[in-house]
């Protein structure tokens, strides 16, 4: 049960570009709080002093959060009500955040969101790719290596994946994108979403990749990737490879065609002309 006397932690959404996209509610509340806790102070006080607010800031983000969270549950505890904002959009999608809210739930301290503006759901509702499932995969990883291990993770993944790239690693990630899904997979880019240059577009993730190398579209600002889930047919047939894959580490192509068969349901004499294939060296 909550303290009488507590405050409220407020989560709140600040615009992703366009600055009209604050809420009348997150206005209310940026003026009205105690305490507003941004990832980076000198870019959240440029929108406070815009909508006339001056409420106390502290800076939390990712290196310190977890020294600075004590202090703001005994703020809280304190009675003094507190905005955790990011630097753009909604808080804790890939921004940070995640230990103070989880800290408040356990302090039995009231945790308000108010919603707003996200690159996410922004990106989602132009993309014109299925919405009714999807899952959201943050920032590709930098390393090339790691990025391409973590595409064939989810190369097999049915529902539209959304992840955010870099403007410096844009190019690399739709060229491993083509490679590991293939060049034929509908696909959406976000750029600079709703800001002056704004480009939202859909096609192949061949045809987007080439849009980038050539400079068609520009590799300038901040991208939102939507990219259509793996069809049926092609996630089965990917997940069986992996599971061959693994069996021939340890196991004849035979036996391991023999057990794939017997987990997967397809045709035993199928899945040894695959392993075989797995197997035999690439040119």
């Amino acid at each position: 049960m909550q303290s009488p006397m507590s405050g409220t932690l407020f989560v709140v959404a600040t615009p992703i570009g366009n600055l009209d996209d604050l809420t009348p509610r997150a206005r209310q509340t940026l003026a009205a709080v105690d305490l507003v806790a941004a990832e980076d102070t000198r870019h959240t006080g440029r929108l406070l002093s815009n909508i006339g607010s001056k409420p106390a800031l502290l800076a939390l983000h990712d290196h310190n959060e977890e020294r600075v969270v004590h202090g703001i549950i005994e703020a809280l505890k304190d009675g003094r009500n507190v905005a955790l904002v990011s630097d753009a959009g909604t808080p804790l999608v890939s921004d940070p955040g995640f230990r103070l809210v989880r800290a408040a739930h356990v302090n039995n301290i009231t945790v308000v969101p108010i919603p707003g503006a996200s690159a996410l759901t922004a990106a989602l509702s132009v993309a014109g790719l299925p919405t009714d499932r999807f899952c959201f995969e943050g920032f590709a990883p930098s390393k090339r290596a790691a990025r391409r291990d973590w595409l064939r993770a989810l190369a097999a993944e049915e529902r539209t994946l959304v992840m955010y790239e870099s403007v410096h690693r844009i190019a690399a990630c739709l060229a491993d994108m083509v490679d590991i899904f293939g060049a034929e997979r509908p696909a959406f880019i976000g750029r600079e979403l709703t800001k002056m240059h704004e480009e939202c577009v859909q096609d192949s993730l061949g045809e987007l990749r080439r849009r980038v190398a050539s400079g068609d579209m520009t590799s300038k600002g901040e991208f939102v990737l939507v990219v259509s889930g793996a069809p049926a047919a092609a996630a089965a047939s990917i997940n069986s490879d992996r599971l061959l894959a693994e069996l021939a580490t340890c196991l004849s192509a035979k036996d391991a065609a023999r057990i794939a068969a017997n987990v997967t349901g397809q045709k035993r004499n199928a899945l040894y002309e695959r392993v075989l294939e797995l197997k035999s060296p690439k040119p």
